[in-house]
Parts: structure tokens; sequence; C-alpha cells
């Protein structure tokens, strides 16, 4: 037998136990050019919150009566394709299935050389990738600028956070606990960090950017995003990667922020990783070149067992993880 996760319903709010179930079906048999996967590592993200919705958004909703998907690292246990063979270690989109049929032109093999094969879900994968070009691209940080970043305790922000530092940004981090405001600052050097849940946000930024705040990388939005408008220098960017506070709040509103984008005359554009497809290997060459030397570094937070895949999506929510947030769920047959 083979164990799926299915959405049953969709989520008003918080999505909870309710909304998804665990099924047995059949183990799939692949056809000719596919190959057949066992799940070794499921990615949760944010963004996953979105497609539980049928509101119209930039992908696809997840179908009801049927598997979610996402980023995940697994192992070809038979092939029917020439272009992967059985012990492959593959990364791709996938459902949140033990085990699945896929064509094999959808999947990347891993190279091992670069990394332990969950960077291929985190800081070599799509969190990575979004970090750089959301800060590249958008951002365009400049020696001697001032960077604030959101969620700075993340598999993205974290990213940010060292991209930041490497191009000479003073770097401002938020998080939402002591732990990952001490990760930030002793494993990131950070240069000044803000628990959110227990200081005020709008002094303590005035405090930590005396300069005020040229560039801000949003993947929260709510109330701390509130707080860093008014700081916004002349030109300022701001990339819009992800609006984690509202995700669950059913017409979410707040202060309005188009005086403080009008008086900067601030850029903000809202992105997703797949807008910059035709440019992944530059990213990707970057962050591993970095990697490599020692120039970036990264956490992740790993719950075992396919079982639990749902609480660890739901620690989203609840800020649980510190960096990449992944579940394993078996070990490869061919180490």
């Amino acid at each position: 037998m083979n164990h799926e996760i299915h959405l049953v319903e969709r989520p008003k709010a918080k999505p909870t136990h309710e909304h998804l179930k665990i099924v047995e079906k059949d183990r799939p048999q692949p056809d000719q050019g596919e190959v057949l996967v066992k799940l070794l590592y499921a990615s949760v993200d944010p963004y996953m919150r979105g497609r539980m919705s049928a509101a119209k958004s930039y992908i696809a909703p997840f179908e009801l009566n049927a598997p979610m998907e996402g980023g995940v690292v697994g192992e070809v246990v038979e092939s029917k394709a020439d272009t992967l063979r059985e012990g492959d270690i593959i990364t791709g989109m996938l459902p949140w299935k033990e085990y699945t049929a896929a064509k094999a032109d959808t999947l990347r093999k891993i190279d091992t050389s670069l990394g332990p094969i969950t960077t291929s879900l985190g800081i070599l994968g799509m969190p990575g990738l979004t970090a750089y070009f959301g800060l590249i691209d958008i951002g365009q940080p400049k020696k001697g600028e001032t960077l604030v970043v959101s969620g700075a305790a993340g598999a993205v922000g974290s990213t940010v956070a060292q991209i930041g530092k490497i191009s000479g940004c003073h770097v401002v981090g938020i998080a939402g606990s002591d732990e990952k405001l001490a990760y930030l600052k002793n494993e990131l050097n950070v240069d000044e960090v803000i628990n959110y849940k227990t200081e005020n946000v709008s002094s303590q930024l005035e405090k930590a950017c005396p300069n005020g705040i040229d560039i801000y990388f949003d993947n929260v939005g709510g109330n701390i995003s509130d707080a860093v408008y008014p700081l916004l220098n002349k030109f300022a960017r701001i990339a819009q990667c992800g609006a984690i506070a509202s995700y669950n709040v059913p017409n979410d509103q707040g202060p309005r922020m188009q005086m403080h984008l009008i008086k900067s005359s601030a850029l903000i554009k809202g992105f997703t990783v797949g807008d910059y497809q035709d440019r992944f290997h530059e990213g990707f060459t970057h962050l591993a070149q970095w990697l490599q030397e020692g120039k970036l570094t990264y956490e992740e937070t790993i719950t075992e067992g396919f079982e639990n895949i749902p609480d660890a999506f739901f620690g989203l929510f609840e800020g649980t993880n510190i960096g990449k947030q992944l579940v394993k769920i078996a070990e490869p047959t061919h180490n």
C-alpha cells in the first residue's frame, strides 16, 4: 500500500488536521519515460497555504480529495526512462505520497558533491533562489545601505540576511524568539535583531536603523511592515516575498502605505521565484559558490515521519522552525 496526504476541506483561517487526511492507495507503477520515486524528504512552505484556497492566484489551487504537493527529495527505485536510473537521488515538485510515478523529465538529479541532499530544498533550492533574486534583482543592495528582513530566521530570510552581509549592508533581522535572535546574531552575524513578539517594533527599528531603511525584504507583512514604511529612505526598494501574517486572516486590513511610498519614491515589487526561471542557473551558481567558500551557512528543522508532514506544515504559522522546515520520511536504499 501507499500512503498519501489529501486536502479534504479548504480552510477559512488556520489549517488544521480536519482539512487533511491520510489515505491508503495502491502503489503506482511507472510507465515508459517514468520513474518510481520513493519519498525521502518533503518540504513544507508557507505558499502552500494559498494553494489550499480556491481563490485565483499565481498558481493553481490544490484539488480537493487529492494529494497536496511540494518540493521533495526522493530516490529512484524503478526506472523506465533513459535519463535516470535506480538509486539516483532526485528533486522536483511531487505529491505528498510515499511512492510516486513521475515523468523523468520533470525531475532533476541532485549533485551530491555540492552539499547534503537536503540543501536542494533549502539554500540550493527554491528558498535560496527566492532570497537571491528578491534581494539582488529587486533590492539591488549597495555597500553601506540598511537592509531590514522580516521572518529573518526562516529559510528565505536567513539567506537574504547573509547575502545582505556579503553585499556590505547594515542588516536588521526581525524574528519571533530569543533563540532565533541568537541564531541571527551569533551564527549569521546580523548587525541588529528585533523580537516582534516581545518588543515594540517601531521604536526598536528607529534605534536599529539610525540612517533609515534602504531595502526591505518582506516575508511577513502585517504590523511589522506597517512599522517599516515610515522609515523608508528616498528611492528605497521593497521586495514583497510573502505575507504570512495575513494568510490565515480573512479580509485582513491595515494602515495605508501609499503616502509613505510617495514621500520616499520607493519601489515595491511583489514576486515569486518562478518569475526568474530563465535565470535559475545564475542564482544557483552564486549560491553554490558562496556556500563552498563558507560565506553562506544554513539551518534546518527536521521533523521525522510521513504522518507528521501536516504538523510540520502547521508549525510554519506558529514560527516553530529555524531555517528550512523539512520532513524526513526515509533513508536512501542505496547509500
